[in-house]
């Protein structure tokens, strides 16, 4: 196992970014999102995913010039257009545009078409949670699960994260559309390991814990069965709605994951009733693991407790991807 210091590896990321005429600014910000992520254990959006977004800038999808631009405003509700610039950086003035709304009016509302990807959601839902704000965000994406009752992918696995602030560590819901991310399962095939679940459908229709396989038929398997493909189709059509930006269609017919659609919600509220949070999470906390010596958490915990860690021992790597940075 190979633990590298966060500023080590931030510096990397910004040194590559640099060398992409990244402006200053921008790349410090997506630098420390990229670290960021693989030090809270989400490797699939920090050190993994890296070399795809720097071929997606090569490639002239992602604008590190460009910046976000205001189309128009309806009450708390404001409509961004991204620009195509990186999806990090218009991610973080769009949360914060959000949290500027709601703290005048108790709600605030952006959504913003030609974006980019904007790694991992729950970012945003910590950024909305540390300003004091309960977030909400989502996002649309090339399709990678069926409809229910297809056999084709159609669907966005559309992540959807929740963010409540809490003074003893944020609580924050980050999950996407299906059993597995893709990203996630690809830190099982990095590792050479099968999915602890069923993830998706191989070539022959059939459910499989293989995430080679899946990956290749991009079938992966709607989290609830059909209620996640419900949910999955149900963001698509608000983002599109709210946005007027592209929908899964339109991105998947690009055969490339860029130009997508987002939402950012906040809602801000003097007294959040900490008392009450603070009983359903001992409630729920305190029920009797399935497991002798299991331990029952809620969302962000284990995320908070993988930082803390990583902190102080440096941040865990996969050596292949980390000798690709260095390269770079």
């Amino acid at each position: 196992m190979l633990r590298i210091p966060f500023e080590q590896l931030k510096q990397e990321f910004k040194r590559v970014l640099l060398q992409l005429s990244f402006p200053e600014e921008k790349a410090e910000l997506c630098a420390s999102i990229f670290a960021g992520n693989s030090r809270d254990g989400v490797h699939s959006h920090g050190l993994n995913r890296f070399p795809v977004f720097v071929q997606y800038v090569k490639d002239g999808l992602v604008n590190p010039a460009a910046s976000p631009s205001l189309l128009h405003t309806n009450g708390v509700i404001e409509t961004w257009h991204g620009n195509l610039g990186p999806g990090m950086y218009n991610a973080t003035l769009a949360m914060s545009r959000a949290i500027e709304i709601a703290k005048q009016h108790g709600t605030g509302v952006v959504a913003m078409q030609h974006t980019n990807h904007w790694m991992r959601g729950g970012t945003y839902g910590w950024q909305a949670a540390e300003a004091g704000c309960i977030g909400i965000c989502f996002t649309n994406a090339i399709a990678g699960m069926p409809a229910w009752g297809g056999a084709a992918p159609v669907l966005g696995n559309n992540p959807l994260v929740i963010a409540v602030p809490r003074k003893e560590g944020h609580i924050v819901l980050d999950m996407a559309m299906s059993q597995f991310s893709y990203g996630k399962m690809q830190e099982y095939e990095l590792k050479h390991e099968s999915l602890p679940v069923a993830g998706g459908y191989d070539e022959d229709g059939q459910l499989s814990t293989d995430p080679v396989a899946i990956r290749k038929t991009k079938r992966a398997l709607p989290v609830g069965f059909w209620k996640g493909s419900g949910l999955a189709l149900l963001l698509d059509v608000v983002l599109t709605a709210l946005s007027g930006g592209r929908s899964t269609a339109g991105i998947t017919a690009d055969k490339k994951e860029y130009g997508v659609s987002q939402c950012f919600i906040c809602l801000h509220k003097p007294d959040l009733h900490t008392n009450l949070i603070e009983e359903i999470l001992n409630y729920t906390r305190n029920s009797t693991p399935d497991k002798p010596g299991g331990r029952i958490s809620y969302p962000g915990e284990n995320t908070l407790r993988k930082r803390i860690q990583s902190e102080k021992e440096g941040v865990v790597v996969n050596e292949q991807m980390w000798d690709q940075l260095l390269k770079m």
